[in-house]
């Protein structure tokens, strides 16, 4: 869970005017108790009415709530498009949260600003991802953000298949195709691979990162669009 969300689910957690201990907010949050204390100093610097201490409990005030979001008309807009464009070509963990993110947006706004967002005139529509697209693509992006090896089946465009390792790096999205880049263990270089030709994805070890491997290397490649 990001900062961020930590701290707005401990506001949340905290509303109402009742006595929280930190390791019921820990174990929800599944953090360590000290990581609570911290964000909880953090939230009071900013001003948020939390009172207590380690060991006893926090309260807050009754009545305090988080600040209105403000956005002009084009953030409104680009953010509600990007979600709509998540819900049609994203994978299905992704446009689960593109739908939570717009429901939680439309209800922070002001009334204002959410009468524009409903009369966003931007819309997607996906019909060209299958779920198996949509699993894989939720799949990788965990499997990069852990650094964490992955095995898979391939075809290349010719019909040729393979199995193939490699150090999933990030994904790029095309425009209905997204493609994984990845050091591929196999070549020992990097190659692109895309997602709707990959199969039995299972994970494997987690690599560290080495700057001969890395996604800041592959960007530096004159070569860089190599794709199986």
């Amino acid at each position: 869970m990001r900062r961020a969300d930590r701290l707005f689910q401990i506001v949340q957690a905290l509303r109402g005017g009742r006595l929280v201990k930190a390791a019921d907010l820990a174990e929800t949050l599944e953090v360590s108790v000290r990581t609570v204390y911290r964000d909880i100093v953090d939230l009071q610097s900013t001003g948020v009415p939390i009172e207590g201490e380690a060991g006893v409990g926090y309260i807050m005030d009754e009545g305090y709530d988080l600040p209105p979001l403000m956005f002009t008309r084009d953030e409104i807009v680009a953010l509600v498009a990007g979600a709509r464009i998540l819900k049609a070509f994203g994978g299905a963990s992704m446009a689960r949260a593109a739908e939570e993110a717009l429901v939680k947006i439309d209800a922070v706004l002001p009334e204002a600003e959410r009468a524009r967002a409903k009369t966003v005139g931007v819309h997607a529509v996906g019909w060209g991802m299958p779920d198996g697209t949509r699993d894989a693509l939720d799949k990788i992006e965990r499997v990069v953000d852990d650094q964490l090896r992955i095995t898979f089946s391939y075809e290349t465009e010719g019909g040729k298949a393979s199995e193939r390792t490699v150090r999933p790096l990030g994904v790029w999205f095309w425009g209905k195709v997204w493609t994984l880049v990845a050091w591929c263990e196999l070549r020992e270089d990097f190659r692109m691979f895309r997602l709707d030709r990959m199969s039995e994805i299972v994970d494997g070890t987690r690599f560290k990162t080495e700057r001969d491997k890395s996604l800041r290397a592959y960007y530096a490649r004159p070569d860089r669009y190599w794709q199986e």
